[in-house]
C-alpha cells in the first residue's frame, strides 16, 4: 500500500483534519448544511465531542451521537495528537501535576491527577492525551514544530485546555499556601510581579482553548509510523534541554522577561529585556513559538497564547465550563477535499 505524507502535499498538518477529534467550546448548532441559512438538526453543548469528517471553508462536517451536521469551527477545539503526531505530549496535571511553587509542594496539587484527558486513541490504536486547542490556534502550533523539527527538535506539551474547575481548585490550594508560608508568598510576589502573573485567578486562556505550557526536547531516534492511508513521524526517544526551572514552577524563578508587559499585546513583549535566568534553549523554544504567531507570557517561560483566538473566544462566551470525557477521532481518510 502507498502511504500519503499528508504535510508535504498540505503545508498544514501532519496528518488530515478527517477522522480527528473535536469538541465545542460554547453551544454551538449543528446544521444540516455549510451555511447559517440551513436549519438546525441540534445543539451541541460546551464540550461535547464529535467526530470530523470534512473541512469546507469555515465548517466542519461531523458525526455526534448518530448525526451528520455542520459546525463553524472557529468556535470548536481539536485534540492536537491527532493532527501534529510528531509533538511529545506529556500532560502532568492529567496525572501527577508537578505544579510547585518556590520549590515548595502545593497541597491537593502537587503529585496529584488534577483531571483525566488519556484515553484510548483509536487514529493511532493506543492510549493517548487528549490536547485540545481552538483549531485556529492548532495550525500555528504545527508550524512552531515544523520549524523546531527542521533542526532536529521538538515541542513538549505538558497541557493545553485546562478545566475551569481545575483552575480554581489550584488557586484555591495556592492562595492557602502563600497564607501560611512566606518564602511561597515572596516567591510569588516579587517586585514587580504578584500572584496574578503565576495563576489567573478567573478564566484563564487555558479554558478558552487559547494556550499551551510547553517545552523543548532533542530527538534522539524518530521512525516512520502509519494510520489510515498516511504515514506521519513519531519520536520515540528524545532528551528534555534544561530549562529557566522545572515546568510549571509557579514563582518569580521563572519569568520570561525582567519585567511584565501586557498579556493584550502581541507586539510589546518585542522591545521586553529577557530575564537574567533564561536560557538560549528556552529563546529558542521563544523563537520557534513566537514565529509561528503565538504570543510569550512574562512571567512563564513555557506558556504561549493565540492572541487573535483569544478575541473570538472571550466574545463568545468561552469559559471551560466542562470536562473533556471522550476521544471521538477514527483513522484518517482519503476526500475529495484533500489535495492531491
Amino acid at each position: 500500500m502507498l502511504y500519503i505524507d499528508y504535510l508535504q502535499e498540505s503545508g498544514v498538518f501532519e496528518l488530515p483534519v478527517n477522522g480527528a477529534s473535536g469538541y465545542a467550546s460554547i453551544a454551538i448548532s449543528l446544521r444540516e448544511g455549510p451555511s447559517t441559512d440551513t436549519n438546525t438538526i441540534t445543539t451541541l453543548n460546551a464540550g461535547q465531542g464529535f467526530t470530523i469528517l470534512e473541512e469546507s471553508d469555515d465548517w466542519w462536517q461531523i458525526e455526534f451521537d448518530g448525526k451528520t451536521g455542520w459546525v463553524m469551527h472557529q468556535y470548536c477545539l481539536i485534540s492536537l495528537p491527532d493532527v501534529i503526531p510528531s509533538i511529545i505530549y506529556d500532560n502532568s496535571n492529567a496525572y501527577s501535576s508537578k505544579m510547585k511553587s518556590s520549590g515548595r509542594e502545593i497541597p491537593n496539587i502537587t503529585e496529584q491527577a488534577l483531571y483525566q484527558t488519556y484515553m484510548y486513541n483509536e487514529r493511532f490504536d493506543e492510549k493517548m492525551y487528549v490536547m485540545p486547542v481552538l483549531y485556529a490556534m492548532a495550525s500555528k502550533i504545527s508550524a512552531a514544530q515544523q520549524a523546531a523539527l527542521a533542526e532536529g527538535n521538538t515541542l513538549i506539551i505538558y497541557e493545553a485546555f485546562r478545566p475551569y474547575d481545575v483552575q480554581q481548585k489550584i488557586v484555591k490550594n495556592l492562595s492557602a499556601l502563600v497564607d501560611t508560608d512566606p518564602v511561597v508568598r515572596a516567591g510569588l510576589t516579587k517586585p514587580p510581579w504578584s500572584m496574578g502573573w503565576f495563576i489567573s485567578t478567573g478564566i484563564s486562556n487555558h479554558q478558552r482553548g487559547c494556550a499551551i505550557d510547553v517545552s523543548l526536547g532533542k530527538i534522539i531516534k524518530q521512525e516512520t509510523k502509519t494510520t489510515g492511508s498516511y504515514a506521519y513521524k513519531a519520536i520515540s526517544e528524545y532528551t528534555e534541554y534544561p530549562m529557566p526551572t522545572e515546568i510549571h514552577e509557579l514563582s518569580a524563578a521563572s519569568v520570561t522577561f525582567e519585567s511584565p508587559v501586557s498579556s493584550k499585546s502581541a507586539t510589546e513583549w518585542l522591545g521586553a529585556k529577557p530575564s537574567e535566568t533564561m536560557n538560549s534553549e528556552a529563546l529558542l523554544l521563544q523563537k520557534y513559538s513566537t514565529d509561528a504567531g503565538l504570543t510569550p507570557l512574562a512571567s512563564e517561560w513555557w506558556h504561549f497564547e493565540d492572541l487573535a483566538c483569544l478575541e473570538l473566544a472571550k466574545s463568545s462566551g468561552s469559559n471551560g465550563t466542562y470536562f473533556i470525557q471522550k476521544n471521538y477521532n477514527i483513522a484518517p481518510f482519503l476526500s475529495t477535499k484533500e489535495p492531491f
